[in-house]
């Protein structure tokens, strides 16, 4: 068929017109919050803008900032000058009062973080609105698998999806613009009790994600996945399995050397849950490892062996998983020292050398720094209080320990405790100060053997209800206090520390991560509800607002529009004494703030409140029910609700429970009625009379914290 010159002309003419409608289409900026502008924008995060997140400052696109995970930002549009005019952009109330660990990504105004149960939540910071959640919708049932509440630490992202952990132990893909679900992995056993709180990583096209549980008799592993289509690439056991088996690698044929006894029937430990870093350089990728399963050295392994890869920091090859070098914190671990800490990567002098190194604070109370070419110890101090080590050798790079760090003879009462002399709440690195910022701890903890010799699913050693133990502030090896601490890695010194400190016993110890900024300041959250911008330099106080709740999680900064933004999520919880304990009047709902220059937006919140009241009710039954009660309260209650003579936190201290709650105790116990909250259902673990025994032991317990004042 012939077309005349005028059909080819308005044909032609019509193809123009349609070309020009897409060109015009797709030159118009998208509406900024809208499905198309967030998937331009995450669609643009790919290998080469992660390994080069610092070009782009006025992002905060992986967990850590960067590869290096310094948590600094050079953004100074707020300052040492200035810091004073900030003041409160938005918040939004995320609407739970579970707690909330999460550090958001930005990019270009779009924040995506996530909240407890893993729910995740992408928020319009031009107008603090919520965009979309995606639920994931965890069993509630498995939130007892947890030692230390049902929370989430954050996302990665990566060529328009994002990537989040939850607490039963998948992996999931979700479309950044529409929060839909793209892929999912079930990373886990789920016979066992595993869980993923950390935030995974993704390096070189592959999402990287380990998993928690080392208190409860699993094993230790974490895997690739590919990112975009979610098949796995590799996995990389942290401590050995079955000897008789054959081994997955030369590093576990390696690590088996260093057990005895029969450990892989416990599981063994050594879970990756938090710390992750790398190097695109030297394409190494470093994790930390857990504590032991159980966490008795003796009852794990015979007392024998460093139970490699144990409380270590591990370097292998992201491409295919494979071991490069490790270095060992602390051998035969057996107080809960993990590993887990934060990893930051640097360049720094030491003693006339330019050295690449990775840093590390880990529970056991020395700051390490290593070579990170070839994991060659380089120093290591104490930075707090301790009493199970003297120093680490140069010449073997082992802790030196005290004569009863063991506790073999007999119960002993060692420093640091398992809350250690750092956790999980991240610390930042400022190059230009030369310091980096620790949420650091003075405590300790009552150690002792099972005098069953169980090694069992449950911790070996834990708080001991009724223990006597005196806290006397004169003493720092009886002081329960945190502190935000400035140390220099080069001379191994303390620059300057702010000190936190109540008179509760576990007030003060716990508060949230930092960020450091361009701007000559550090930024961090407290455990009472409080805000504070301190001079990095020095330590000098230069801001604080009201937060309402109190604050685990690391504030971040970013930049939108031209405009910079201090932002942090508030939810008071994680572990003990978050889950029993609380330093602010109510518990508010978990809520985002965001802080500007001169923005004068106000706060009102109604905070869920705890009761102050004890329940007065009749005891009927003897001391002999009255002390089983306090038995099997200990072995299946105190976990998440706490000794006596706490207050409650996230979770609900029960001698302050109302009247009514007391009525229907069996129905929660034992018919799960309060399963849809967390609380777990215990029939077929609990009997009728051994839910009566604790309800007169919780009633009893209130009589005598009555007549003592409490």
């Amino acid at each position: 068929m012939k077309l005349s010159f005028s059909s080819w002309r308005s044909s032609v003419a019509a193809s123009i017109l349609l070309i020009t409608i897409i060109f015009c289409q797709c030159s118009q900026k998208a509406e900024p919050g809208s499905e198309a502008h967030i998937r331009n924008v995450t669609s643009a995060i790919d290998d080469k803008y992660l390994t080069k997140a610092d070009a782009s400052p006025g992002n905060w696109v992986t967990y850590g900032k960067n590869y290096a995970e310094d948590r600094f930002s050079p953004l100074n549009q707020i300052n040492k000058e200035n810091v004073e005019r900030l003041g409160l952009a938005w918040s939004l109330n995320l609407g739970t009062t579970r707690g909330i660990e999460a550090t958001p990504l930005v990019v270009d105004g779009v924040m995506f973080l996530t909240g407890p149960w893993s729910a995740v939540y992408a928020v319009d910071v031009r107008t603090g609105k919520k965009i979309w959640t995606y639920d994931p919708e965890v069993p509630r049932s498995t939130g007892e698998k947890g030692c230390c509440d049902v929370v989430n630490r954050g996302l990665a992202m990566y060529k328009g999806s994002l990537f989040v952990g939850t607490f039963d132990g998948r992996l999931i893909s979700l479309d950044a613009a529409t929060g839909k679900p793209l892929w999912e992995k079930l990373t886990v056993d789920t016979t066992k009790y595993y869980t993923i709180t950390g935030a995974p990583r993704v390096v070189k096209g592959k999402v990287i994600i380990g998993n928690g549980g080392a208190e409860y008799g699993v094993r230790g592993y974490i895997t690739a996945y590919d990112a975009l289509t979610g098949e796995q690439a590799w996995r990389f056991y942290t401590v050995p399995g079955d000897p008789s088996k054959p081994f997955e690698s030369k590093a576990m044929e390696m690590a088996a050397k260093t057990w005895s006894g029969e450990w892989w029937k416990y599981g063994g430990g050594g879970t990756a849950w938090e710390a992750m870093a790398f190097d695109p350089e030297l394409n190494l990728f470093y994790l930390g490892t857990g504590n032991g399963s159980p966490w008795d050295w003796f009852h794990r392994s015979n007392g024998e062996g460093d139970n490699l890869f144990l409380s270590s920091i591990v370097a292998i090859n992201p491409d295919n998983g494979e071991y490069v070098w490790h270095y060992q914190t602390t051998p035969g671990d057996t107080w809960d020292y993990t590993a887990t800490q934060q990893l930051i990567l640097a360049d720094l002098e030491i003693e006339g050398q330019n050295r690449k190194v990775v840093m590390q604070a880990p529970k056991n109370g020395f700051f390490y720094v290593l070579d990170r070419i070839t994991g060659e110890l380089l120093s290591a101090e104490p930075y707090t209080y301790m009493n199970w080590a003297t120093h680490v050798d140069k010449t073997t790079g082992r802790p030196v320990e005290t004569d009863f760090s063991r506790y073999k003879e007999k119960n002993t009462v060692i420093s640091p405790g398992p809350n250690g002399g750092h956790n999980w709440h991240p610390m930042a690195y400022n190059a230009t100060t030369g310091l980096v910022y620790i949420p650091a701890h003075i405590n300790n903890h009552f150690y002792g053997h099972d005098s069953n010799g169980a090694t069992g699913t449950k911790l070996i050693s834990t708080f001991v209800d009724g223990l006597d133990i005196r806290f006397d502030p004169s003493s720092p090896e009886n002081m329960h206090t945190g502190h935000l601490l400035a140390w220099n890695p080069s001379t191994q010194k303390a620059a300057w520390v702010v000190k936190y400190e109540g008179t509760n016993p576990f007030q003060g110890p716990v508060n949230g991560g930092v960020v450091t900024t361009g701007g000559g300041l550090v930024f961090q959250g407290t455990g009472d509800g409080r805000l504070f911008a301190y001079d990095a330099a020095d330590g000098t106080q230069l801001w604080e607002h009201e937060l309402g709740g109190g604050a685990v999680a690391p504030p971040i900064t970013y930049l939108v529009d031209g405009v910079q933004y201090v932002s942090i999520a508030v939810g008071w919880g994680g572990g003990p004494p978050a889950l029993w304990n609380r330093f602010t009047d109510d518990i508010y709902p978990g809520t985002i703030f965001s802080f500007a220059l001169d923005s004068i937006q106000s706060f009102q919140a109604k905070g869920v409140g705890r009761r102050t009241e004890l329940i007065d009710l009749e005891v009927t039954a003897t001391a002999d029910q009255i002390k089983r009660g306090q038995q099997i309260y200990g072995a299946n209650c105190l976990g998440c609700h706490g000794p006596m003579g706490t207050k409650g936190g996230s979770i609900p201290s029960l001698v302050y429970s109302a009247e009514g709650t007391f009525g229907i105790i069996e129905d929660i116990v034992l018919k799960g009625i309060f399963l849809p909250k967390g609380m777990p259902d215990f029939s077929g673990r609990l009997s009728a009379e051994d839910v009566s025994d604790i309800k007169n032991y919780l009633l009893s317990s209130a009589k005598v914290m009555k007549e003592q004042g409490n």
